[in-house]
């Protein structure tokens, strides 16, 4: 698997938890935004017979998937002279410190069914007071946070296991470019949607976006909801989280 170059989160992770993490410091970057990549690629069938087609391994994935909403509230950044106290109650500021509702939406992946256990990204869980998630056959749980790792863009958490579906580990060392894979999440609100392609290239770092890079490219299209669902192989194993 991908080394474990994962600093010291920031909640505490639970032992059986930290390989899970670990396993996915690898994370897609986004190469097509907006629907811009290219065409879907598709695998060929088995034997020449038949046409090619994603559906038998998507329909044992895309149960796993879920989608993740989150309301927080973020404090605001003053002037420091809002500070002062004489300032304040000259001007009528109030004593306590301004903030502002956040919501967010994003995607998860369910990596331990028996545990419910699921995968984000850190920053859609982020400033998070109340994390609601929702499978794929219309059920929503209230979610608990087991650790998030910023450096890496990973969060984990935790929903009732009560008849679950999860994905299978792959091994993303072993991905090559021009592998084909597929990426599932809910883009702009739109529950399930796969879209596919191949790994563009490996190791991708530099990039300035996170403090641990080592990305996977794909050409697969990624939009603004993907974050945190599934890149997956053509067996349907995990080999991703897209951010």
């Amino acid at each position: 698997m991908i080394p474990a170059v994962l600093k010291q989160p920031v909640s505490p992770l639970r032992p059986v938890c930290r390989p899970v993490i670990r396993a996915l410091a690898a994370i897609v970057i986004i190469c097509a935004l907006y629907s811009g990549g290219a065409a879907a690629a598709l695998p060929w069938p088995a034997g020449g017979q038949g046409s090619p087609s994603l559906a038998p391994m998507l329909e044992r994935v895309t149960p796993a998937v879920v989608n993740i909403a989150t309301e927080g509230r973020m404090r605001l950044e003053q002037n420091p002279l809002f500070n002062d106290p004489f300032f304040r109650f000259f001007f009528g500021f109030p004593d306590q410190p301004l903030e502002r509702k956040i919501q967010s939406l994003g995607s998860g992946v369910i990596v331990d069914a028996e545990r419910g256990l699921v995968l984000t990204n850190a920053h859609v869980i982020a400033n998070a007071d109340q994390i609601t998630v929702k499978l794929s056959d219309g059920r929503s749980y209230k979610a608990e946070v087991i650790g998030t790792d910023p450096e890496t863009d990973i969060g984990l958490v935790k929903i009732p296991s009560n008849d679950l579906t999860d994905v299978p580990m792959g091994d993303s060392d072993k991905l090559a470019v021009g592998d084909f894979v597929v990426a599932i999440g809910n883009p702009f609100s739109l529950s399930q949607t796969v879209t596919s392609g191949i790994v563009s290239a490996l190791g991708r770092s530099g990039l300035g976006i996170e403090g641990y890079e080592d990305f996977i490219q794909t050409d697969a299209a990624i939009n603004p909801g993907n974050s945190g669902g599934a890149l997956a192989d053509l067996r349907g194993h995990l080999v991703g989280i897209n951010t």
